[in-house]
């Protein structure tokens, strides 16, 4: 999983309420276990007509928000079914931050894991900033999650909390597979104990 350490970019304004995990990426793109490719995907229904051709009025198509890398979205932002393609097509298409004032358990807990930082802020707090996101090209935020700051495009900053542990992966690169890895030599000598005393659970 790559590091999340500082993010800079422009943050893409998102004023919908209950975005669930089927708006961010419809079933048929459910196919593949792959998390390559999805980006294309994101949004489908809000970003493309019948007929493939985009949706000017929709924020990620408008050519300031192209290349958006955070998402300041409403509440309960990925709730309803629990695909870890959401998170996957996020990250697929650039976006490695999502700002809300609530999100979905699963949704939530799956962001980390896949390496897009979820943040909870409060509604007044999250006005503040879809204001400054409604400035286009201008609306370049930094999210540092080692200060646990996010640096708006008007000079000021606003705080948000992580869990330690969570934040520690994410600054590290460590998804669940990482983390086992970190153990690696333990696993090794156990599995050198193991075969030198119980031999037969070895045995092909």
């Amino acid at each position: 999983m790559d590091k999340f350490t500082q993010l800079t970019g422009v943050a893409a304004p998102l004023r919908l309420m209950n975005v669930d995990t089927d708006m961010i990426i419809p079933a048929r793109y459910l196919k593949t276990i792959k998390r390559t490719g999805l980006g294309e995907g994101l949004f489908a229904a809000l970003r493309f007509n019948g007929d493939g051709s985009e949706k000017p009025d929709f924020v990620l198509n408008r050519p300031a928000y192209k290349g958006a890398r955070i998402i300041i979205a409403g509440d309960n932002f990925g709730c309803g079914s629990s695909r870890e393609h959401a998170p996957w097509a996020l990250a697929d298409y650039g976006i490695r931050c999502v700002i809300a004032p609530s999100f979905a358990d699963i949704f939530f807990n799956n962001c980390f894991k896949n390496g897009v930082l979820p943040i909870v802020l409060p509604q007044p707090v999250i006005d503040r900033l879809m204001d400054a996101a409604d400035n286009g090209a201008n609306a370049t935020f930094t999210v540092d999650l080692d200060a646990q700051t996010i640096h708006l495009p008007d000079g000021g900053s606003v705080p948000f909390e992580v869990e330690p542990f969570r934040r520690q992966c994410l600054l590290n690169g460590w998804d669940d597979i990482g983390l086992t890895l970190r153990n690696a030599g333990e696993i090794d000598g156990f599995e050198a104990a193991q075969r030198a005393t119980q031999p037969w659970l070895w045995a092909s």
